[in-house]
């Protein structure tokens, strides 16, 4: 057997170990268990690790293991294909026009205050520099939100589809407005080989309209997809046939809204859930099923990942200064701009600030925005204050909504899965 697959093994199983325990501890206080599996991936990372021994000898760090890449990525996707699945489209229906003006706020607030801050610390680079600090600021990683939403058992309420319909909304924005900054920066910002071809030139408009191109496939094949499920389920109901379809479904839409259109494939497979959410009596079935698995191995894969790639081997007093005020800049604008147009549309001041906070998660989306402009755009030491955010906001976004959601009663308990009772789940 290839060692670095036995190797793997072993990483694998102390990963589990210790998001299990972690994540069993948390709930004993009262917190998300998400919030264990991050902190577990911190202490078994490099990040503490590289200050005391020189870790290349050790068996972490484990960061660059391309087997727990593609393990947590798939944990990403399942976690954002099952929060398709229990999407309510017409909840959506309801609250899209409100959806993408807080998106459109929590996209612009931060992309001009980034923008500044990165003049301000940076004066030394240019425009295009400074506009993609910005950028970065922009992205959402919904991924830590839903997860914490559907242990609270808030996914399906409207605050929980608000935040959701912005997350999906902010991240398409975020998408284009990457493109289009190193477009107009002369950087290659195409993430498709498909996109790369037809648009060699890098053009802006031809980046947008491909990106938007991708939502008018997925609804098309969606109609297609959608009736023949309705077909399945009335022939061989509940039969592993169809959660094995519906992954497989999720599976390509992912790889076709990256690799074909450039779109992010978490955004891919979302829309595929929401896709399969329409025969609502095999969505929930499904949903059951890949809940189970991901539960059981992927998400906690992909939390701790966000954890073991975190390290402060960069952090000089000026990245330090620096780091903070990206962090509190990049955190406020999120709150401050879905909050405050949230509050402007008639919810409570509570219910605001739960729509901000569950905006503010940083991660998967803000690392790989980051790699895109190093070292093209800003320095390979910025790096770590992109590393503080994710910690920072991973950390930050489970504590508060689980204060805001304090004593009060849960309107979709955890337990409304029979396979994912407390029992299972410690």
């Amino acid at each position: 057997m290839d060692m670095g697959v036995v190797d793997f093994l072993f990483q694998l199983g102390i990963i589990l170990i210790s998001t299990k325990l972690l994540g069993i501890l948390m709930r004993k206080l009262g917190l998300p268990q998400v919030l264990g599996f991050i902190i577990a991936g911190i202490l078994i990372g490099p990040a503490i690790w590289e200050l005391m021994f020189d870790v290349d000898g050790l068996m972490f760090p484990i960061s660059e293991n391309p087997y727990l890449k593609a393990f947590a990525e798939v944990g990403v996707i399942f976690v954002m294909f099952t929060a398709g699945l229990e999407t309510n489209l017409n909840d959506i229906k309801n609250t899209g026009k409100m959806s993408f003006v807080i998106a459109l706020s929590g996209v612009l607030l931060p992309l001009a205050a980034g923008t500044g801050l990165g003049a301000l610390f940076l004066p030394e680079k240019g425009f295009f520099s400074w506009l993609f600090i910005g950028v970065i600021m922009t992205a959402t990683s919904v991924g830590i939100t839903v997860e914490v939403l559907r242990e609270l058992g808030k996914l399906q309420t409207k605050v929980g589809t608000i935040i959701m319909s912005a997350a999906i909304i902010d991240d398409v924005l975020g998408i284009i407005i990457l493109s289009v900054a190193l477009s107009l920066a002369g950087t290659s910002g195409n993430t498709s080989p498909v996109l790369s071809a037809i648009n060699p030139n890098n053009l802006p408009v031809v980046s947008v309209l491909w990106i938007l191109a991708f939502f008018v496939f997925a609804i098309g094949a969606g109609i297609g997809i959608s009736k023949l499920f309705k077909a399945i389920e009335k022939t061989t109901p509940h039969t592993r046939r169809i959660p094995i379809f519906s992954i497989a479904v999720c599976l390509l839409y992912a790889f076709i809204a990256e690799k074909v259109f450039g779109v992010a494939d978490i955004t891919g497979a979302f829309i595929a859930g929401v896709v399969l959410s329409t025969n609502h009596a095999s969505a929930k079935y499904v949903d059951r099923k890949v809940t189970i698995s991901s539960y059981v191995l992927f998400a906690p894969i992909f939390f701790a990942s966000i954890g073991i790639k975190i390290s402060f081997s960069d952090m000089s007093l000026d990245v330090l200064w620096f780091a903070l005020a990206f962090v509190v800049v990049a955190i406020l604008m999120k709150i401050i701009g879905c909050g405050g147009l949230s509050k402007a549309f008639g919810f409570s001041f509570k219910d605001s600030m739960r729509i901000g906070v569950g905006m503010i998660a940083r991660g998967e989306v803000a690392l790989i925005v980051t790699e895109k402009g190093i070292p093209l755009l800003i320095d390979a030491k910025y790096r770590a204050i992109v590393v503080l955010l994710v910690l920072v906001s991973s950390l930050l976004a489970p504590i508060l909504l689980k204060l805001l959601y304090k004593n009060e009663k849960d309107t979709l308990p955890l337990a409304q899965h029979p396979e994912l009772g407390e029992a299972h789940l410690e």
